[in-house]
């Protein structure tokens, strides 16, 4: 793969650079099977549409073709299930699970890591925190019935900003 940088210049980070080390999308560490890209998860709805809203140079064109944004404020009825299944960031801040090279979180060190940045120990990090929301299924296969895709709404919204895709279940 050819040596590539990607420069960061947005609200919440200036001068930011990365390498990309892997090819779009793939070569993703061994057990690490999110069921949703980036660019599906937006087109869903997530995070009530502002998550990506100033930062849209840095990642492909075609992720937003279809995205659900919100240019002014955080909207949940652009949500895939219509509520709000997001803590502020202040509260992720608190617990410590913000990486100083991810200031958004979660969402962005996965687009980052879709797009090809790899960062030993960080990446090992989120890849344990986006496992352990696999409990959130076995609630919903345990309290819902099969097929109803509306049962349980904010936890499957929450599985949804973790590339989980419970639609089916």
């Amino acid at each position: 793969m050819k040596q590539q940088w990607v420069e960061v210049h947005d609200r919440m980070q200036q001068g930011y650079r990365y390498q990309l080390v892997a090819p779009i999308g793939s070569e993703f560490e061994s057990g690490f099977e999110p069921q949703l890209s980036p660019a599906e998860m937006l087109a869903l709805g997530v995070f009530g549409g502002k998550y990506m809203t100033d930062c849209r140079t840095e990642f492909p064109e075609s992720w937003f073709a279809d995205a659900r944004l919100s240019p002014a404020r955080r909207d949940p009825s652009l949500n895939y299930f219509g509520v709000d299944a997001s803590q502020p960031l202040s509260v992720w801040r608190a617990k410590g699970w913000i990486h100083p090279d991810d200031p958004r979180g979660w969402f962005q060190w996965y687009c980052r890591y879709y797009m090809g940045r790899r960062i030993p120990g960080e990446d090992q990090r989120q890849i344990g925190r986006w496992r352990a929301m696999r409990r959130h299924i076995a609630q919903i296969r345990q309290n819902c019935e099969p097929g109803d895709p509306w049962c349980r709404p904010r936890q499957r919204q929450a599985l949804l900003h973790w590339a989980y895709d419970t639609r089916s279940l």
